[in-house]
């Protein structure tokens, strides 16, 4: 992107959240963090609190925290204070008021969330200044569990997703010699029963902050109830708090049974991957894993107060499969492949047969705008696999629900009637549901076709990677580059748009990531005589955008 182009910078002197420089608070920020994993490394703990000290209690690290909790999807959710920070004075004074200092957490607001399995999993909802601590911290903390993390633990980490999981279960069991059995695991109730002792104990960070937050209790019925043990689902920095109880048993099973590449792991082919509070461990037989893995595995969780679930925990043989992360894993015949689990797709239909159930007389336009993101998010996740069939499948359970849809309130028409009106061909496919648009604008808007979603391969990240080291960033440079660019392979328009601007950032000059949000910004406005041109166009983050619109600027 040229500098003729370039928007304007900002700086915090003229005390306002629209002046502050991002680009600048994020590189001191980096700085720090990048100092705390060298110091981890070499496990000098004294520089690494020192450092941790120095960052949250810096500008740029608070202002960063202010800025997660105001954009993210729970931005809206106030805690038992009732209190949103939805405008640019509280998130400039929020900034102000994140201090050590006489803080005392509020209690967290306790709601319940549908589970799978019928049962509800309770999650804790801190108060956005509680939450603006835990965002604050957790940047002093993550560049310590990044460089202790287990290298095939996949959840709540940068850069790592389920389909890095899924992609290590491949290396592990696809091979004619890999292994045969595999040891599904599940901790029952995980974020519940994590045992406060062992967390102040062991984690590396302040601990008089880290015991406010876990002794902070939660409101329920206007009552307020005592927390003894667990980390609640809700908090911005319970997931890295549960990922470091968790990690460190890829080591034990390692002093047991043989580091890769060893003799001794050849003769056991015990091979650990996990996802938060799910995983799996192979091995060469059914009795290793259940008379020796599966003590071990039960010793290690009993020390930080967890337990697995019997009713998830079992040891399965390849050829018959086993479900992980939404995903089947099975041999056919000594070939692996990998597919959406039945259930998977038994539920992600309930739901589109709920909501058209639920909205019998709501224009077609809606139902368009309501199922083309849930299509297109779950194909996306499963796009990594061998999933072409179950799309065909989707498109023709769809597309008989809309059949049934439109029949219910059309019941006095005639087929041909209602097939005219809502299903049109396009192209070669017919039969697509469409629904015109306003009034002024030519054309229809279309229902997406999963059976049309692409195929691919991921990508998966080197598991000794760490996102915190200078000596890997050019590697994570690269594998930013591919995913960006697989997001981006269904719109060329955007990723010449993207690649113009060198895949930052047009306000705070931040790189895109293949999960980011954005908007696209017109240089010269439309209604002062600007076009749709890609030289007219820039890709910001939706923060950025609003930044960029607001009278300040």
């Amino acid at each position: 992107m040229s500098s003729t182009q370039r928007l304007p910078a900002f700086s915090h002197s003229n005390e306002s959240w629209h002046t502050i420089d991002w680009e600048s608070c994020n590189r001191r920020v980096k700085k720090l963090q990048v100092r705390i994993a060298k110091a981890t490394l070499n496990k000098d703990w004294r520089q690494v609190k020192k450092l941790q000290r120095m960052l949250v209690r810096s500008f740029s690290a608070k202002a960063i925290a202010v800025r997660r909790v105001t954009e993210n999807r729970g931005k809206k959710t106030p805690g038992v204070d009732k209190e949103t920070w939805n405008t640019p004075a509280l998130k400039w004074d929020a900034i102000k008021g994140l201090t050590r200092k006489g803080y005392k957490p509020k209690p967290l607001r306790r709601i319940y969330i549908p589970k799978a399995n019928g049962k509800k999993r309770p999650l804790g909802i801190p108060t956005m200044k509680d939450r603006a601590m835990q965002a604050l911290y957790l940047l002093a903390l993550e560049p310590v569990s990044e460089s202790t993390a287990d290298r095939h633990s996949y959840g709540f980490r940068p850069h790592r997703s389920c389909a890095d999981a899924i992609e290590q279960c491949f290396v592990n069991l696809s091979r004619k010699a890999s292994a045969q059995w595999v040891l599904e695991g599940d901790i029952k109730g995980c974020f519940d029963f994590i045992s406060h002792d062992w967390l102040i104990a062991n984690i590396p960070m302040e601990k008089a902050i880290l015991k406010k937050w876990l002794k902070a209790g939660y409101m329920e019925a206007g009552s307020w109830n005592e927390t003894e043990a667990g980390t609640p689902q809700g908090g911005i920095i319970s997931p890295v708090l549960a990922n470091m109880a968790l990690d460190g048993l890829i080591d034990v099973l390692e002093s047991q049974f043989g580091k890769k590449n060893t003799k001794a792991s050849y003769k056991t082919k015990v091979n650990y991957v996990r996802y938060a509070d799910d995983f799996i461990i192979t091995g060469i037989s059914k009795e290793l894993l259940e008379e020796q893995v599966l003590p071990i595995v039960k010793a290690f969780m009993a020390e930080r107060g967890l337990s697995l679930s019997d009713e998830k925990t079992f040891v399965t043989h390849i050829e018959k499969g086993f479900d992980f992360l939404g995903q089947n894993v099975r041999k056919y015949n000594g070939k692996m492949l990998i597919k959406p689990s039945k259930k998977n797709v038994k539920t992600f239909l309930k739901n589109i047969r709920d909501y058209l159930q639920s909205h019998k007389m709501v224009p077609a336009s809606a139902v368009i705008a309501k199922l083309n993101p849930m299509i297109r998010g779950w194909c996306y996740y499963h796009r990594w696999v061998c999933a072409s069939e179950a799309f065909k499948y989707v498109d023709y359970r769809i597309w008989k629900m809309l059949w049934q849809w439109c029949r219910r309130i059309h019941s006095n028409r005639r087929k041909r009637w209602i097939k005219d009106k809502y299903f049109k061909t396009v192209g070669d496919r017919n039969w697509v549901f469409s629904a015109p648009k306003p009034k002024g604008e030519d054309g229809h808007y279309r229902l997406l076709s999963a059976s049309r979603v692409k195929i691919d391969k991921h990508v998966k990240i080197k598991s000794e990677m760490n996102c915190y080291l200078p000596e890997d960033e050019q590697y994570f440079e690269r594998l930013r580059m591919q995913r960006l660019k697989k997001s981006l392979s269904g719109n060329m328009k955007l990723w010449k748009i993207a690649e113009k601007q060198d895949f930052k950032c047009g306000v705070c000059n931040q790189e895109f990531g293949s999960n980011d949000e954005w908007d696209i910004h017109h240089i010269i406005r439309r209604v002062d005589g600007g076009s749709d041109n890609n030289s007219n166009l820039m890709m910001l983050h939706i923060n950025c955008h609003k930044m960029l619109h607001s009278n300040v600027v």
